[in-house]
């Protein structure tokens, strides 16, 4: 994706890529731009052609980040934002909400620490969405797409389409989790295992995006490698547990911040060219689903003009798979399920 960027942002001709005409101007606005995740995320925005105006926001910092990020010579208009007073001004006309807000796992912070700081943090910026991201078009006002990275996911999806619910302005096609890094470990892992190009490598990532809920789907990885299943088990541990493995290799210093930022991009830069019209724009997210009893779920998404065009389904799962499957459940059912009681009660 970045030589990509790199080579299309350059080149007037690759900034048209897929469309007849010059893109449409895309206003993306990144809340939490300022930490971890956020800074190496809107350096990557900036280095997306697709992007016209990049609003980054945080409640300290940005004017900082937003100067250096501006310097660079690619296209955008950078603007910083600080502060509660100015959140309505960073999201005005915004065509995608990214928001990678909220604070990592520190050592001996407890998960349900964790849960509360952000969700909190998250239930804040939802409902100024809800209130300034409408973008009013010829007939009708359509949300931004909303790009969810603070954790936990499987409980912050939920959140905010409480939020957005209550506001009235909930579209279950404009609402994703991004689960994105899980995608990005399982294909880098696979292709390290099956000794095949990663950059053709595809793995779907199914289930939610926390542990155990985190279900690769290597029976349907490409290209095909003739793993053993022993390699499978312990490939599939290692993309649940990748979070682990950062946080422990940083000596708890910090979390997937730079991995994460990339994934964030890789998402949105599909949602923008989803919104332009680009065919077959397919990723895996999580989102408002059918396709189990649960009432959200990641699996394959194609990603249209209006959000979500379609959830497809699962595919034929493996024996070990399908247990997986069954044993996430109960998992992802009760953080969707705190997710929505938090939502109501705070």
């Amino acid at each position: 994706m970045l030589r990509s960027i790199l080579r299309s942002s350059t080149s007037n001709a690759s900034r048209r890529g897929f469309a007849s005409g010059a893109s449409p101007e895309r206003k993306v606005a990144i809340l939490g731009a300022a930490g971890g995740i956020g800074q190496p995320l809107s350096l990557l925005m900036k280095l997306n052609p697709l992007v016209t105006r990049l609003a980054l926001y945080d409640i300290a910092g940005t004017p900082g980040v937003a100067a250096d990020v501006s310097h660079i010579n690619t296209g955008s208009e950078v603007v910083g934002y600080m502060g509660d007073e100015n959140l309505g001004k960073a999201l005005e006309g915004s065509d995608v909400v990214i928001i990678p807000a909220g604070v990592p796992r520190k050592p001996g912070m407890t998960r349900d620490d964790l849960f509360n700081i952000n969700a909190g943090i998250v239930k804040s910026l939802c409902t100024a969405i809800a209130k300034y991201c409408p973008n009013v078009g010829t007939s009708v006002a359509q949300m931004a797409l909303v790009n969810m990275i603070s954790n936990p996911v499987n409980s912050t999806v939920p959140i905010a389409a409480e939020v957005f619910k209550k506001a009235g302005t909930y579209d279950e096609k404009r609402l994703f989790g991004v689960t994105t890094l899980d995608v990005v470990r399982a294909k880098t892992f696979y292709a390290g295992k099956a000794k095949v190009n990663v950059a053709e490598v595809n793995v779907p990532v199914v289930g939610g995006h926390a542990g155990i809920t985190i279900l690769p789907l290597f029976s349907q990885a490409t290209p095909k490698a003739n793993l053993s299943d022993d390699e499978i088990v312990a490939l599939t541990k290692r993309t649940q547990d990748g979070g682990t493995e950062v946080v422990e290799a940083k000596a708890g210093k910090g979390s997937a911040t730079l991995s994460m930022a990339y994934a964030g991009a890789v998402f949105a830069d599909a949602c923008l060219k989803g919104l332009n019209g680009a065919p077959d724009v397919v990723e895996c997210s999580f989102v408002q689903s059918t396709v189990t009893e649960l009432p959200f779920f990641a699996s394959k998404v194609r990603i249209g003009k209006n959000g979500v065009d379609e959830v497809l389904g699962l595919g034929a799962l493996s024996d070990f798979e399908k247990e997986g499957l069954e044993k996430l459940k109960p998992e992802l059912k009760a953080s969707i399920e705190k997710g929505i009681k938090f939502a109501h009660q705070n």
